[in-house]
């Protein structure tokens, strides 16, 4: 081989010219997400759940306040009230973000993939960047259009809340960014688990049969095992005043930020560790 053949011949570790890179698989895995039907009926379950639910939650407390007790008129918090759908939809946002990876496992379309990219952490950075960019734009604009239109259903009886009054505008924002760390903890949990029905029932178990089991604990380890809880972190988030036992918003959120790293990690290490 000529010496001037040699000094263009690829270093260990580097791509030929041609070769697939993060851009390359990006579009791809977009390409994939905007094309299937779940990713449209998930997203749109996500923004009825989120803002209806909560419309309809805003709407029954402005038709009952004259009735409510004086300590419930006391720790109203409207803010909460109108975010109420979010913590429906989050079922919504891990389904898809469940579906995002376990799909081309029960397809078998992921060893297709994994031919045509092998480096497959890459292919889990891609996936989880094109989803969670995804779901944060809709997690936001849901948890923005849910506030507004309960505070609009609230003013006719109930005290409102304005998006510049004190953790009002922390709470909105943290609501989409719970939807955004639970879809990715979702994808991360699939990457593990790799069966739909088996992902779905992990994540399913994690935010609603958790929270029963802690409850029959005793109170003394049932509160501090509570705080860890993701559905707990998520109630603190929506809501404005102080909840008892609990994390502050944005350090719950960092633990549920945490659980989401571990899964997508340990994920990615399975991922290559495995067989398609």
């Amino acid at each position: 081989m000529s010496a001037t053949a040699d000094t263009h011949a690829p270093h260990w570790g580097e791509l030929p010219a041609g070769r697939y890179g993060l851009g390359g698989l990006v579009a791809s895995e977009w390409t994939k997400l905007r094309s299937v039907r779940s990713t449209v009926w998930t997203l749109a379950l996500t923004a009825v759940l989120g803002v209806g639910l909560g419309a309809i939650a805003a709407a029954t407390t402005a038709a009952r306040w004259s009735q409510l007790s004086f300590v419930d008129k006391l720790t109203f918090d409207p803010t909460r009230t109108s975010l109420t759908g979010l913590l429906f939809a989050q079922l919504a946002v891990g389904i898809l973000g469940v579906l995002v990876v376990s799909a081309e496992y029960g397809t078998g379309t992921i060893r297709a993939t994994f031919s045509a990219a092998p480096r497959r952490p890459l292919v889990l950075v891609a996936k989880t960047a094109v989803y969670g960019a995804v779901v944060l734009v809709v997690g936001e604009l849901v948890a923005f259009v849910a506030f507004f239109l309960g505070q609009a259903l609230l003013k006719s009886a109930a005290p409102t809340a304005a998006i510049g009054d004190p953790g009002v505008a922390r709470a909105v924002v943290g609501g989409g960014l719970y939807l955004f760390v639970l879809g990715l903890l979702a994808l991360g949990i699939a990457t593990l688990v790799r069966h739909t029905a088996g992902a779905i029932s992990v994540f399913v178990a994690a935010l609603l049969v958790l929270p029963i089991i802690v409850a029959a604990l005793p109170s003394s380890i049932g509160n501090e095992v509570g705080r860890y809880l993701p559905a707990n972190i998520g109630v603190v988030l929506l809501s404005v005043h102080p909840q008892a036992n609990s994390f502050a918003p944005w350090t719950g959120l960092l633990v549920l930020a945490g659980y989401a790293v571990a899964a997508l990690v340990a994920g990615g290490v399975l991922l290559v560790r495995r067989d398609a």
